[in-house]
């Protein structure tokens, strides 16, 4: 399958795995689970057909890994990034000492104010390294990157949970909680690391 047609995929599995499943009468049951029989037979309705060896390449071969498979295969859910209530059964776990978000330029200062909510998603997303989260900050502008006390939420009752592909889940992260890197997030500071 060429890249285009893995992306096209990728796209339309994340619209109704993580926003919109209601459009292609899926309903997630607990954990995020939609059957694959089922996802596949009301993708091929939608006029969106793809065959089930498409959807385990578009599966195995996400850089993101935004898409999981039960242990039998026979259920898939997308890993985080929700829009819709589900709750993923993800139980609350100790975290590494230091976590990190990254954001747009243009919301730095409300988030320094405000710390970082989950707006319109059910979490707000943590990454374990740097350049993730200048990645994900890209994509918002130009990147600012917080360096989150994770072992301090930890310490005072803040669940954080970690997906299938390692992107730390929280409910909420207080201002108290971060702190801003350079400006230039790619100067790195190896005490960060």
């Amino acid at each position: 399958m060429d890249e285009r047609r893995k992306t096209r995929i990728s796209r339309y599995l994340s619209k109704h795995l993580r926003h919109q499943p209601e459009a292609l009468g899926l309903t997630l049951a607990p954990g995020g689970w939609v059957g694959v029989a089922e996802l596949l037979a009301a993708c091929g309705r939608a006029q969106f057909p793809f065959t089930r060896a498409e959807l385990d390449e578009v599966v195995a071969t996400n850089e993101k890994q935004r898409f999981s498979f039960d242990e039998v295969g026979e259920r898939i859910r997308a890993n985080q990034g929700h829009s819709v209530e589900v709750d993923l059964q993800l139980e609350p776990v100790a975290p590494p000492a230091v976590l990190f978000h990254g954001t747009g330029h243009g919301s730095a200062e409300a988030v320094e104010r405000e710390g970082l909510r989950r707006m319109s998603r059910q979490h707000v997303h943590l990454s374990a390294d740097i350049s993730t989260a200048v990645r994900v900050g890209a994509r918002h502008g130009r990147p600012v990157v917080f360096r989150v006390d994770a072992a301090g939420m930890h310490a005072v009752g803040h669940p954080l949970r970690c997906s299938d592909n390692g992107v730390w889940l929280a409910e909420e992260v207080p201002a108290a909680f971060l702190a801003r890197l350079t400006e230039n997030p790619d100067e790195r500071q190896t005490e960060e690391s």
